[in-house]
């Protein structure tokens, strides 16, 4: 009888596990993986190296609007009749040396920033979007196009209804006691004051969008709350508004109640 050796098993235990089928150890995949849409563009920058970029992006801005002053100063005098427009029956005065000359370079330097304001959204943009992510990044224009749009529907709704609405007030409340003659310099920084108020008032609806999707706020919740709302349209339409009086008030506070709305109907197509 012969005995198997030592190695001879050993080669038999082999052969049969070879035979077996063929197991393949595969790496695990984390559950938690980031997606595609979380994913942004790793560029490692110092401190100091966002600083200078942020300085750079402030100085384009600056030139831009200081480019757009002084060509809207060239047109300045056109500028100011069609602000005077809504004052009609209204004599202005200059009180002072020079006083409409420094009106003039209000007027353009508001107007400058107007003009430059495409300019600007594009170097704030510039200076964000590498720190977003793909998804962020995709809202982003949506964003930045809505609060364009309404802030020219602030002005152009301050120029229509808030101004002539409080400018008839002023004027028919002391007119059989007082000539209606005003400093150019006093009515501008109304005017002014009022219309750019207003625009920023109309970004109600901007802010909601981004609480909605940013999962702070519900609409749920933000209609719950229109009784906070209504009181706040009030003070806030007593703030911003220059005049005492309660019709512009009312009007840019009904504004906002209503853009307050309308943002809930939009935050809920958002599903959020």
């Amino acid at each position: 009888m012969t005995v198997p050796t030592d190695l001879e098993s050993a080669s038999q235990e082999n052969l049969a596990t070879d035979s077996g089928p063929a197991t393949v150890a595969t790496p695990a995949i984390a559950e938690n993986a980031p997606s595609d849409d979380d994913l942004i563009d790793d560029v490692e920058m110092s401190l100091f190296d966002h600083l200078e970029e942020l300085r750079l992006r402030i100085f384009y801005s600056l030139i831009a609007v200081v480019v757009g002053a002084i060509g809207c100063f060239t047109v300045v005098k056109q500028i100011v009749r069609l602000l005077e427009l809504p004052a009609q029956g209204v004599k202005f005065l200059q009180l002072a040396p020079g006083e409409f000359f420094f009106v003039s370079i209000k007027v353009a330097g508001y107007s400058g920033i107007l003009v430059a304001s495409p300019v600007i959204l594009y170097q704030i943009i510039a200076f964000v979007l590498p720190g977003l992510t793909r998804k962020e990044r995709r809202l982003l224009g949506p964003i930045v196009f809505g609060s364009s749009i309404l802030f020219v529907a602030g002005l152009v709704f301050a120029y229509i209804a808030l101004i002539p609405a409080a400018l008839n007030f002023f004027i028919t409340y002391g007119a059989d006691v007082v000539e209606q003659s005003w400093s150019i310099e006093k009515y501008f920084d109304f005017v002014l004051l009022l219309m750019f108020s207003t625009g920023l008032a109309f970004q109600v609806p901007i802010i909601q969008a981004l609480l909605g999707l940013l999962n702070i706020v519900s609409s749920q919740q933000m209609l719950a709350g229109w009784r906070l709302v209504l009181i706040g349209a009030a003070v806030v339409g007593a703030v911003l508004t220059p005049s005492t009086d309660p019709l512009t008030q009312s009007l840019l506070g009904g504004a906002i109640v209503s853009l307050y709305f309308g943002g809930i109907g939009f935050v809920k197509l958002l599903g959020k």
